[in-house]
């Protein structure tokens, strides 16, 4: 596993105005992720191919291992995300959210040109569940190191950035393949759970209106700066490496009731947004929470100016510490 540099920590103290609900007890449980869907890449130059297309380096990948990754347009903005793993040498698969499935796979195929690669839409073959807490326990006797991959008989075990402190894992297996053990967890919770990890995933909300590091990707292993050209290459890189950053994706809670793709306000600047909304759930107690995708300036000054969702006038928002170091801009 590939271990990126972690060279500052930020650690926002939500606005006094705004109170958080208590959090209830964290239930632990398995949740069937129906908002994910599965795309197959199959051939003996399946890792190549998408060598040449992703954010992350898919040579590198070994079979005990899942990558977090991007597929960008020649700007650097994102049409997709992806986890990434491969079912055997042969065969990769890329999970991602279902309702830009049908997009991607179409692009994607667009450049597989003589490539010994076959692109499918896989997600009718594939069970998806989301396991959380001590259901982990049960499968893999423990929570292991992110993005590590377990395999289960016919199943794969991928190790996720942990939620409200929650240890988390996807699981794949064919259609058929019996549930793991758990009680059910709501896919809301598993949706809040997303969130407080502080890695939103591309939507069709949000297509395009992000480069990796606006969503925080080089800092949770998304990004990798080693490896050769994909689309987009050259403005990721420019952004890390040129100091030209100025935008990252924080964990906040509003008493608001967001939209993907909402603006986000500052009351410095009230005629202009300073921030979109990646992701949101609904908190167990109360509320929302959600990822902003900001300008760093207006964070920095959260708590000396309103944040609101929506426009000026609108629901306040509150900062959290985000839940992971971030890499410095060099």
């Amino acid at each position: 596993m590939i271990i990126q540099p972690m060279l500052s920590y930020r650690s926002d103290s939500p606005p006094a105005s705004l109170p958080l609900p208590k959090l209830p007890p964290q239930p632990s449980g398995v949740a069937e992720l129906t908002h994910l869907g599965v795309i197959r890449v199959a051939g003996e130059e399946a890792a190549k191919f998408l060598q040449g297309q992703l954010t992350q380096d898919v040579a590198l990948l070994g079979l005990s291992e899942a990558r977090l990754a991007a597929f960008c347009n020649a700007k650097g903005r994102m049409q997709a995300s992806f986890i990434v793993f491969k079912r055997s040498e042969g065969e990769i698969l890329l999970v991602c959210s279902r309702d830009i499935l049908a997009a991607t796979l179409k692009r994607l195929a667009m450049f597989v040109l003589r490539a010994r690669a076959k692109l499918s839409d896989a997600t009718a073959e594939y069970s998806l569940f989301g396991m959380a807490g001590d259901a982990i326990q049960t499968i893999a006797g423990g929570a292991l190191p992110v993005w590590t991959k377990l395999d289960v008989d016919a199943a794969n075990l991928v190790f996720l950035y942990p939620g409200a402190a929650q240890p988390r894992a996807l699981w794949c297996a064919p259609a058929g393949t019996p549930v793991p053990a758990g009680a059910v967890l709501p896919l809301a919770h598993w949706h809040w759970l997303d969130v407080q990890s502080g890695i939103a995933m591309i939507t069709q909300p949000i297509f395009e209106a992000f480069v990796p590091q606006m969503l925080n990707y080089e800092s949770v292993g998304g990004v990798s700066f080693k490896k050769g050209c994909y689309p987009g290459q050259e403005i990721v890189a420019r952004s890390q490496f040129r100091g030209t950053l100025k935008r990252r994706a924080y964990v906040a809670h509003t008493d608001g009731t967001p939209q993907l793709g909402q603006e986000v306000f500052h009351a410095a600047d009230a005629g202009q947004p300073c921030g979109l909304v990646a992701a949101c759930a609904p908190h167990p107690a109360a509320g929302f929470d959600l990822i902003v995708s900001m300008q760093t300036g207006a964070a920095a000054d959260a708590d000396g100016g309103r944040l609101t969702l929506g426009s000026a006038t609108g629901p306040a928002l509150a900062l959290l510490p985000l839940p992971y170091p971030l890499l410095e801009d060099i």
